[in-house]
């Protein structure tokens, strides 16, 4: 359980007990379903993680809506994205072991995560890690519902395949990209598990080297160019 559901369920909680008090008890029993829907909403069960080398595992559950490959300044990656209803759990998982190297938090819209415009001007954080000669990078997206997004780790932190890292409230949208050469092993359609479900296989360092060099400093140019 994320701690944050048994303070949201709390509030519930005591207004049910006030209801009941000061109205009629039948209308306590609504506060006492959302507290329970609350404390089922921040669950976080635990999870076997893959050991296989190279496997990027999913950073949430939820649905893949799109696996493409897209540029960006001129530099091509595979995207997996994936779209958290309000039923899914909620916390976020590091898709690599590795080092985090950068943590961009971008404000913006809440336009409905489905929509292709939310990865560019949805409320955003990105975070590059870098692992085993490889880079991976994932943005955790705000969408209609989704207003809060937590991210637990700052540059320099090591994470582990797998390992929790954070959180998007109510509803939203994850996006990973990595290099082209990448295995993929989900398709459009496919219901994924955080930390548990291999979204794809990175190639061996040496194979990779060229994509992970122009990546990372295709992310530097942007950081310096949003700066500027």
């Amino acid at each position: 359980m994320v701690r944050d559901g048994y303070f949201y369920a709390l509030g519930f909680i005591v207004a049910a007990i006030l209801v009941g008090w000061l109205a009629q008890p039948v209308w306590a029993f609504i506060p006492v379903l959302l507290a329970l829907f609350l404390l089922w909403f921040f669950r976080d069960p635990e999870r076997a993680i893959p050991d296989s080398p190279g496997a990027v595992v999913s950073p949430a559950d939820g649905k893949v809506t799109d696996v493409s490959l897209i540029t960006t300044d001129g530099i091509k990656q595979k995207r997996v994205s994936i779209f958290l209803s309000v039923l899914d759990v909620h916390v976020n998982r590091s898709p690599i072991a590795g080092v985090v190297r950068e943590v961009r938090y971008q404000r913006g819209k809440f336009l409905n995560a489905m929509n292709e415009a939310s990865a560019r001007e949805n409320e955003q954080n990105t975070v590059r890690v870098e692992g085993d000669g490889h880079v991976v990078v994932f943005k955790q997206i705000a969408g209609l519902l989704a207003r809060r997004i937590v991210f637990n780790h700052k540059v320099g932190d090591r994470v582990k395949r797998g390992q929790r890292v954070g959180l998007i409230k109510f509803g939203s949208r994850t996006d990973i990209l990595f290099d082209p050469s990448a295995h993929l092993q989900v398709k459009i359609g496919d219901r994924v598990r955080g930390g548990a479900s291999v979204l794809a296989y990175l190639q061996p360092a040496e194979l990779a080297g060229a994509s992970h060099t122009a990546i990372t400093t295709s992310l530097t140019n942007s950081v310096a160019e949003e700066a500027r």
